[in-house]
């Protein structure tokens, strides 16, 4: 991996984004030691411009970026890392320095607007009407349409199967939602398998 640490006065962008979520977390700087000291110790370490040093991010706070992945464009002068947070990224608190807004997917937009209409009572909302309907029913939904996709899984209709795994994906949210599960609880049981 070769690197044009030249090009820009010895420091190069760098990238950090969420390994898990590909979200954006930050921009810092490095030169050629905190390059070298980040792929040594799997710790993202930065050239902090205003300390004028080398800083490893996390070393005050504790919310450490653990390496998983480091590439380099195609001009060999920005630095791409995916990382894994250990907490919050930004110092005013929030997950990202771009902001709080995750950028996990439309499903986790779905599960954030499913709560909302239930919090939030919505009449006339369908979501809500199931969830008022109770337990049972919700998971009879699911089942429902966990069959409905078996069943269109076996013909040669792909619309049709896809609208189904659609709907199968919005009712197993509204039943996550009435357990008190969200989406992310069940990534983290993924991810713990895929370990």
């Amino acid at each position: 991996m070769s690197i044009d640490f030249n090009k820009s006065k010895g420091l190069v962008p760098v990238i950090v984004q969420d390994d898990r979520t590909l979200q954006v977390l930050m921009l810092g700087y490095m030169n050629e030691e905190a390059f070298e000291k980040t792929r040594k110790e799997g710790i993202v370490t930065f050239f902090s411009r205003s300390k004028n040093r080398l800083w490893t991010k996390g070393e005050e706070s504790g919310n450490f970026l653990t390496v998983k992945n480091i590439d380099v464009d195609c001009d060999q002068d920005t630095i791409l890392i995916k990382a894994i947070p250990t907490n919050v990224v930004c110092h005013t608190g929030s997950f990202s320095c771009f902001g709080d807004k995750d950028s996990k997917g439309f499903l986790y937009e779905l599960e954030e607007k499913i709560s909302r209409r239930i919090d939030e009572k919505t009449e006339g909302s369908y979501t809500y009407s199931l969830f008022q309907r109770g337990i049972n029913k919700m998971a009879q939904k699911v089942g429902e349409e966990a069959v409905e996709v078996v069943i269109e899984a076996k013909d040669s209709n792909d619309d049709l199967f896809k609208n189904e795994a659609a709907d199968l994906l919005y009712h197993l949210l509204i039943l996550l939602k009435a357990k008190n599960f969200s989406l992310q609880d069940i990534e983290e049981i993924l991810k713990n398998r895929d370990r």
